[in-house]
């Protein structure tokens, strides 16, 4: 049984997990990493940095993307999807490279094709016969799986930054959010035929997930601090959660409190359970389905700040963090919570294939990437008007005492009258 579909997010510079089949895969700074959890089969090391380069004179070498400084990256694997079947899977990095695997009983090199832009966000069709790209531009572009040097086709675009992109499993819409909070529901073969907008967040929608097994729903997850549910056809809200730990603080005197930003919606094979994930919380939560809606039903609070987190083909969660004595643990559901797994074949294997590249994926989590940049101020203009003005009248006040006290200056104050 293939995992389900997995797509990242604007994951510049960090660590990402995921499951394609029994391959369990880690895209880390460079290098995209795939070890088999069930068999002896060779490591899979995919390394962006001694990839295919780009021929000079691409469509993509015009200044296209803000000038020169977007025509050379760093190689780092900014986002990765898995295929529904989990027998592909695509890549794309900051030098604007788009990679086409196959992986079933061993990887091959498809194709490297190249994007116009920066990506944010990939995932496949249901048909797994295209690739479709989301870009910090706003665009998204389709990229053909049955002919894999086919130069990508535009789509459709946001005013703003598409942050999260997904499909309904018939292959019928495309659903996109972005950096403006709006989720845009649209006809895949013909995206300018919008069928809903999904509105109410606050803030950027970081976060896009049609939950196996409940194939009209959507969930979608935000830096307001909130996750909810959608009936994305009708742009129906059904539900909403505020994300917020109980034992949050103000994060400064006088400030507001900080909202935590969903960074992870994922499913479990089949459905059974929905964990999110927040930037720099410790507790994963988790949901289920209980007649026909969703239900919080635990959490897990974890020793450190999770890098990442996925669900196996067998349910069981795997979560990745910054720790030199267990960067990796799984944990498997027993009656109403979440117990860590002392020991099993499967994490041994890929914690010993790991250790060679444990130090890039130190180095990665130092980086300390944040949604932070993404957020909205509020800014009280008018405050700052008045505060302006009244600085300007101290100012010419000031200049006028100043004209008047000089000794040759202007009239005299006082005019002086004859002596008697």
């Amino acid at each position: 049984m293939a995992a389900a579909t997995r797509t990242h997010t604007y994951t510049t510079d960090m660590a990402a997990l995921g499951f394609c089949g029994q391959w369990f895969i880690l895209s880390c700074d460079t290098k995209f990493t795939a070890i088999h959890t069930k068999k002896a089969r060779e490591t899979f090391v995919f390394d962006c940095s001694t990839a295919e380069k780009r021929p000079k004179n691409t469509k993509t070498d015009s200044n296209s993307d803000g000038g020169a400084s977007e025509e050379t990256g760093n190689d780092k694997v900014l986002a990765f999807a898995v295929s529904p079947s989990g027998k592909l899977v695509a890549l794309t990095d900051d030098s604007k490279r788009l990679v086409l695997f196959s992986c079933e009983d061993s990887w091959k090199l498809i194709s490297v094709r190249w994007v116009v832009r920066r990506c944010t966000s990939l995932v496949f069709s249901r048909a797994e016969d295209e690739v479709l790209v989301a870009d910090k531009s706003g665009d998204v572009y389709s990229f053909s799986v049955a002919s894999p040097q086919r130069e990508g086709e535009l789509k459709m675009g946001h005013l703003s930054m598409v942050l999260a992109v997904t499909m309904s499993p018939n292959d019928k819409f495309v659903i996109t959010a972005d950096r403006d909070e709006k989720i845009r529901v649209s006809h895949l073969r013909s995206p300018y035929n919008i069928q809903s907008f999904c509105l109410g967040h606050r803030q950027f929608v970081s976060a896009l997930l049609v939950p196996s097994g409940h194939p009209h729903w959507l969930l979608s997850g935000s830096g307001d601090g909130t996750m909810k549910l959608w009936d994305y056809e009708s742009g129906r809200r059904l539900q909403s959660w505020d994300l917020k730990e109980s034992e949050e603080t103000l994060s400064s005197e006088g400030d507001e409190e900080k909202k935590p930003t969903v960074c992870r919606i994922i499913s479990s094979p089949g459905g059974r359970h929905v964990a999110v994930q927040c930037e720099r919380q410790s507790v994963v939560q988790f949901f289920s389905v209980d007649q026909e809606q969703l239900v919080e039903r635990c959490s897990l609070s974890l020793p450190l700040c999770p890098l990442d987190v996925t669900f196996d083909p067998d349910g069981r969660l795997w979560v990745l963090m910054d720790s030199n004595d267990a960067p990796l643990q799984t944990y498997t559901h027993t009656q109403d919570s979440w117990q860590r797994d002392a020991e099993s074949p499967e994490l041994s294997r890929v914690t010993e294939a790991l250790k060679p590249h444990w130090e890039t994926l130190e180095a990665s989590a130092r980086s300390g990437f944040s949604f932070d940049h993404l957020q909205k101020g509020n800014f009280d203009n008018v405050t700052l008007y008045l505060q302006k003005k009244q600085q300007r009248l101290e100012e010419q006040q000031e200049k006028r005492k100043k004209s008047e006290q000089k000794p040759n200056g202007t009239k005299k104050s006082k005019k002086e009258t004859p002596s008697s």
